[in-house]
């Protein structure tokens, strides 16, 4: 029989990073494999990967505290630190490849250099910034930050948040210049017009119903088009790759991998600061420490970021709770998500978050006044008429059975994939996009290990550390970091968008 019209090598749900990356990756490695698309909204990159949907943070561990935790002995475990480090990189170096390509043609509309700063306040937590700038500052990911408790030098890293305080105040920050604000939502649409150019199909306002195996070994879809008719398509391999709406896809396929997991809805909402002399004030992405009982996502930080070619500024963010599984989803996501495979693992869950889920639901009930309250722990003299409520977009963390116990949230990503490789689906939250390569690597990996041998030499081409570990290899790793910042623009541009020549 020969091969239909709706027949094809691969699927991707979901146009957000990861489906740009993983079709990206594929159409340099087999440009003749035929890729289709499929999109619930009505454009790419509109859920989590969009540019107001999260922080932008170009995740490289350079200023997140919850990636360096102190160890009973008093040292510091930087482990996770430099993986998510190791991980950013792989995204520079690929990112840096289409540019030189011609595939992506002006960097500055995705990534600007920025400032990434921790900051913290009182004398226990500035002993433990020190001995973690102590600690990073030996590894050569991490050269060039600089530790500093004097109120002067700080004045001149961050005024805003500095002037106005009482001068005996305890307060220290760590800085590193080679920090990024990316635009995930711009690379996004910028990866999906390059797919386009490569005679991707690309289909918006179409959802996926129900996806199934075939006796064949192939994946048939029905897929609901932008008229409401039922479409069928069918493909050899399937990536779920639709944010929060991934958990729902994956049991939809019936796979023995994706049986009791189930997920953890939290949602953000971010203050965005409306003056325009408050937000020239500031020139950093700084993190301060989580609240006891937040998760991870929830680290307040006060970001400078550039949408639109415009430069703003960003405090958030607060945490929150709907059932909803995508912004926007249905306020059945949560309930339907439960199935007799994960109905413990859920209850298990549940019983052990009880404190996460009472401070998520606090947070939703805070009044302005409220949180104009922490966003002065950050700018002392920040007034509420500055400052506008943004909601940010959902986040779905992975709860399975680990060796910690049933229904243990997981806080990070996760690839799920068949035995056989035919499908593989991204579950869960932050760092997410910014390691997108590094978990789109995962997936050729698991799911096309016939062809990893075949491909390797193209993908060293794409990304020159691939399979090396740069921590273990400075002199490549300074070559790295020197071409990458020149191939993205990242080198000396600063002081340009603060004299507004940008």
């Amino acid at each position: 029989m020969g091969k239909s019209a709706t027949d094809t090598d691969v699927i991707l749900i979901g146009a957000g990073i990861m489906s740009a990356t993983l079709g990206t990756l594929l159409k340099e490695l087999v440009p003749e494999w035929k890729i289709k698309v499929f999109e619930k909204l009505e454009k790419a990159g509109e859920e989590s990967s969009n540019e107001w949907n999260n922080a932008g943070t170009g995740h490289a561990a350079l200023c997140e505290l919850n990636y360096t935790v102190e160890k009973p002995d008093g040292s510091i475990d930087i482990s996770k630190a430099i993986q998510i480090n190791e991980q950013f990189q792989l995204s520079m170096q690929f990112w840096s490849y289409l540019v030189n390509r011609k595939l992506i043609h002006t960097p500055q509309d995705f990534i600007m250099p920025l400032p990434h700063m921790s900051l913290v306040q009182g004398e226990k937590d500035i002993a433990f910034l020190k001995k973690r700038f102590e600690a990073l500052s030996k590894n050569p990911l991490f050269q060039g930050m600089e530790f500093s408790a004097d109120s002067k030098k700080l004045m001149e890293w961050i005024p805003l948040i500095i002037q106005n305080r009482p001068a005996n105040e305890s307060i220290a920050a760590t800085k590193i210049d080679s920090g990024t604000d990316v635009n995930f939502g711009a690379l996004t649409r910028i990866l999906f017009e390059h797919l386009k150019s490569k005679n991707v199909d690309l289909h918006y306002k179409h959802s996926v119903n129900s996806m199934k195996r075939n006796s064949a070994g192939l994946w048939d879809l029905k897929i609901r088009n932008a008229s409401g008719n039922i479409e069928q398509h069918t493909a050899k391999f399937v990536f779920i790759g639709g944010g929060g709406g991934s958990l729902h896809l994956l049991q939809k396929s019936g796979i023995p991998e994706g049986k009791h997991i189930g997920g953890f809805p939290v949602s953000g909402i971010f203050m965005v600061c409306n003056n325009p002399e408050v937000i020239a004030q500031h020139h950093a992405k700084v993190y301060g420490k989580a609240k006891v009982g937040a998760p991870p996502m929830s680290v307040p930080h006060l970001d400078t970021r550039f949408i639109d070619n415009k430069k703003s500024l960003l405090f958030g963010p607060f945490a929150g709770f709907t059932p909803k599984f995508l912004k926007t989803g249905s306020m059945f996501d949560l309930i339907t998500s439960v199935k007799p495979d994960n109905l413990i693992t859920m209850l298990s869950a549940g019983a052990k978050n009880m404190s996460l889920t009472k401070y998520l639901i606090e947070q939703v009930l805070l009044s302005k006044e409220k949180r104009l309250e922490e966003l002065k722990e950050f700018i002392p003299n920040a007034k509420i008429e500055d400052w506008d409520l943004v909601v940010a977009g959902q986040r779905v963390q992975v709860i399975k059975d680990t060796e910690a116990g049933k229904g243990t949230l997981q806080f990070g990503t996760e690839v799920i994939s068949a035995a056989d490789g035919s499908v593989a689906a991204l579950l869960g939250a932050s760092p997410g996009a910014s390691t997108a390569v590094h978990v789109m690597l995962e997936v050729l990996n698991k799911c096309f290990p016939q062809y990893i041998k075949e491909w390797e030499p193209k993908i060293k081409e794409m990304i020159p550390s691939y399979g090396l570990s740069l921590m273990d290899n400075p002199v490549l790793l300074q070559k790295i970091h020197t071409t990458t910042a020149d191939t993205l623009g990242l080198g000396g541009k600063e002081h340009v968008f603060n004299q507004k020549v940008f």
